[in-house]
């Protein structure tokens, strides 16, 4: 497995399948574009301060994460890609969806009788 040093990180691109509206499937050889998604296979010890003091690093295995497009060196390993790159090259955690919760109702009003709108005068 690899190690990052300092502050880089070993990312595990993510290729999304694209599907058309008609529902037909893109292979992987169709995208035109580079991977920008990926999930954090291994940190490294964290940046190195001038004073001495190592600063650990924002990310935790297993995130997923958006990072610019030609970043970091690619790499390759018993088949599998990586990009090791500096965490500086992360732009975004993508953060799990919380599930939906259902709309709360209002309670409904009372419908106002001659009475009651004759006292609010």
């Amino acid at each position: 497995m690899l190690k990052p040093l300092q502050d880089h990180v070993v990312i595990q691109p993510i290729v999304q399948e694209e599907k058309t509206s008609s529902g037909i499937y893109l292979p992987d050889t169709a995208h035109k574009d580079k991977p920008q998604t990926g999930r954090v296979i291994a940190i490294g010890s964290g940046k190195l301060m001038d004073n001495g003091t190592r600063v650990a690093s924002e990310l935790n295995v297993g995130d997923e994460v958006v990072f610019a497009k030609y970043a970091g060196s690619e790499v390759s390993l018993d088949g599998v890609d990586y990009i090791i790159m500096k965490e500086t090259d992360v732009l975004a955690v993508l953060e799990a969806k919380a599930p939906a919760k259902a709309p709360v109702k209002a309670a409904a009003k009372p419908a106002a009788t001659k009475a009651s709108a004759k006292k609010r005068k």
